[in-house]
């Protein structure tokens, strides 16, 4: 790599797959997560290294077809399937957003209640209008950096580990060597890690980005000079890698600290990731319990303006409005009025009654049911040549995507059967 090559890397290669990665592990995955640790120990943390290069994968597939194309999935779903396609995936994708959204703020607000005097339900109020005011008034530039710092919130779960008394032993074993039981609670809890993992969300949000970033550096669409792709495309491979396997690892030392703590101490069941982080005080210590509950806010943070912006290139995408978060509010006023109403959507969740944990079990399976179909079409847009054109992504990618492809589709199977 030239000096140059090696400056650029440290300012922008990571970009939309680092954001991406860090904001899968937003605070229902560190719920599902939590629980998984708590009910199984260091049982299913091998689900996390063998999942990586599944998610890295498609994560890397949906990037190139934002990047080659200059379009988002939704829009190269409108201009090349039927639309009757195009309606159901937005629609179960809004449905599973706007869950996912009223869950991931109600624990913020949680998670701050149990760090400061005041109402969770105020709090979540806020953390819902402060993240639609940021994204909406925000340059793309000063937002995308706010967006790189936040991830460093997931540190917070590296430190939990540290604090916790590990048997390193015993956990590296069980990440390495996979062991399944095929009774009712183990395919529940693998459907739950997949489905929180490989989300459909992060397909539309990261290949917008990458449209994004094209308008920002003022490039054109890779398909238009295709033999000059090369170093963009090993942008998007390692800015993929690394945000992913950044993503996995945070998992992973989640389950790794709530079974080291919680499951070694008898805790078997969690009902959020606030109360995880509540149950982990008596037992590990003052720090941790902070230092988990801090993590799920800057999680949220992270993760609540990546749902409600996927949402919104999404129904923009299928329209055909004006979109972007490099516009400004004037420019393209539905595209933000979308954020703004699935925000307030995920707000109203929370005063309206409904059970977090149900919240999180529906929106896990819309998003189970919607990726598997979602992944179908996406390896054929990639694949296909009159979309991509010289840039049809690679026989040794395509075998990783379908794989990925395959595994979601025997997640949901198994997630119906059982």
């Amino acid at each position: 790599m030239s000096p140059a090559e090696m400056k650029r890397s440290v300012g922008e290669v990571l970009g939309p797959g680092l954001v991406t990665g860090a904001a899968d592990d937003d605070p229902s995955g560190i719920g599902t997560y939590s629980q998984v640790g708590a009910q199984f120990g260091f049982g299913l943390a091998w689900t996390m290294f063998f999942g990586f290069p599944l998610l890295a994968s498609i994560q890397a597939i949906c990037a190139r077809i934002g990047a080659t194309t200059g379009r988002g999935i939704a829009q190269n779903l409108r201009q090349h399937y039927p639309p009757a396609v195009l309606r159901v995936v937005v629609v179960l994708l809004l449905i599973a957003n706007v869950i996912n959204l009223g869950a991931d703020l109600g624990a913020m607000g949680a998670a701050l209640a149990l760090l400061l005097p005041g109402k969770a339900l105020v709090y979540t109020v806020c953390f819902g209008v402060v993240s639609v005011l940021l994204e909406v008034f925000l340059s793309y530039d000063r937002y995308a950096r706010i967006l790189k710092w936040t991830t460093l919130s997931l540190f917070s779960y590296v430190g939990v580990v540290f604090v916790a008394e590990v048997p390193w032993g015993t956990a590296v074993y069980d990440i390495l060597v996979p062991r399944f039981t095929l009774d009712r609670e183990h395919a529940m809890a693998l459907v739950a890690i997949f489905g929180t993992t490989i989300s459909p969300y992060l397909f539309f949000w990261q290949a917008g980005q990458e449209v994004e970033e094209q308008h920002r550096r003022h490039i054109k669409p890779l398909h238009v000079s295709p033999r000059s792709a090369g170093p963009e495309l090993r942008r998007i491979r390692t800015d993929t890698i690394v945000g992913m396997g950044f993503s996995h690892l945070v998992a992973l030392f989640i389950i790794v600290a709530t079974a080291a703590t919680l499951h070694a101490n008898g805790v078997r069941d969690i009902a959020s990731a606030a109360q995880a982080a509540e149950a982990l005080r008596p037992i590990a210590g003052d720090l941790a319990f902070a230092l988990f509950a801090i993590g799920i806010i800057g999680t949220g943070l992270l993760a609540v303006p990546i749902l409600a912006g996927s949402a919104a290139y999404a129904v923009s995408e299928t329209f055909g409005w004006v979109e972007g978060l490099d516009r400004k509010p004037r420019e393209a006023k539905a595209f933000y009025a979308v954020i703004a109403l699935a925000t307030a959507g995920g707000i109203a969740l929370n005063f309206i009654g409904i059970d977090p944990m149900k919240a999180l079990y529906w929106a896990a399976v819309v998003n189970g049911l919607l990726a598997p179909p979602l992944m179908v079409v996406t390896m054929l847009i990639a694949r296909n040549r009159a979309v991509m054109g010289e840039l049809a992504i690679s026989r040794r990618l395509a075998f990783w995507g379908w794989l990925s492809t395959a595994v979601m589709w025997l997640v949901a199977g198994t997630f119906l059967l059982s």
